[in-house]
């Protein structure tokens, strides 16, 4: 068999194969969350979420509400070296993300039923 035939049957198979797996698929909630950042956002989006007083104080400041820190958190950027992640228990991850051009951090708290928003800090650019 010639090498354009082999190959010709590969796509036409291949092809196939996508259709059918975007015909299963369609419609489910599926995700592709396989990196450490989005393994890491996706179990503190998924628990219930507290707010420590700090966290309170800075978002009456900044007039930020629960919706805008939930959105704060699912497209930010988790810092794995600023974070600590090597303790038992509950794990407290830095994540790092811009709002109104400005930098700024969430540090939060993640147990095994509860996330709670530490700090948010706004960085001043020099």
């Amino acid at each position: 068999m010639k090498l354009i035939h082999r190959i010709g049957y590969y796509l036409g198979g291949f092809s196939i194969g996508l259709v059918l797996l975007a015909f299963f698929l369609s419609g489910k909630k599926t995700s592709c969350d396989y990196g450490p950042d989005a393994r890491t956002i996706k179990n503190i989006l998924i628990k219930k979420r507290a707010y420590s007083d700090a966290a309170m104080v800075s978002m009456t400041n900044y007039s930020l509400d629960t919706l805008m820190v939930y959105n704060l958190i699912k497209t930010g950027d988790v810092n794995f070296s600023e974070s600590e992640t090597r303790v038992e228990g509950c794990k407290t991850y830095l994540i790092e993300n811009t709002y109104e051009d400005k930098d700024l951090e969430l540090r939060i708290k993640n147990c095994d039923s509860t996330a709670t928003i530490l700090t948010i800090n706004f960085i001043e650019n020099n």
